[in-house]
């Protein structure tokens, strides 16, 4: 896998983990170092805007796309971040969403 998920950047994600992966707790230190040496990579693969290359990264898109299960340590890293970061997205307000039921509307009075 020496030639896999080669990058020659450094992967952050500032906005979902502005302090880094490994200080934030949704991350081993070695899932946070997978991350931030492949990361580019991996959401490039992911993203289409890489072609793999090796059947290491065909069967990573595989991954990606739902058509086969986490096998390695790589996949299931990515797919750990992916549920992470769009878990994060959903935010939840106490003003906000379906409007609340009325009890009243419901509530007959028979003491006519």
């Amino acid at each position: 896998m020496a030639e896999s998920f080669i990058s020659q950047q450094r992967f952050f994600d500032n906005k979902n983990y502005p302090r880094g992966f490994s200080r934030h707790g949704d991350f081993t230190i070695k899932e946070s170092q997978l991350l931030e040496k492949h990361g580019v990579a991996f959401k490039e693969l992911d993203n289409e805007t890489r072609k793999p290359v090796t059947p290491e990264e065909k069967a990573f898109v595989a991954v990606c796309r739902g058509k086969a299960p986490a096998s390695n340590e790589y996949e299931k890293v990515w797919l750990k971040y992916i549920t992470c970061v769009n878990k994060a997205k959903k935010f939840h307000t106490l003003s906000g969403g379906k409007p609340q039921l009325d009890i009243t509307d419901d509530f007959v009075d028979n003491d006519d």
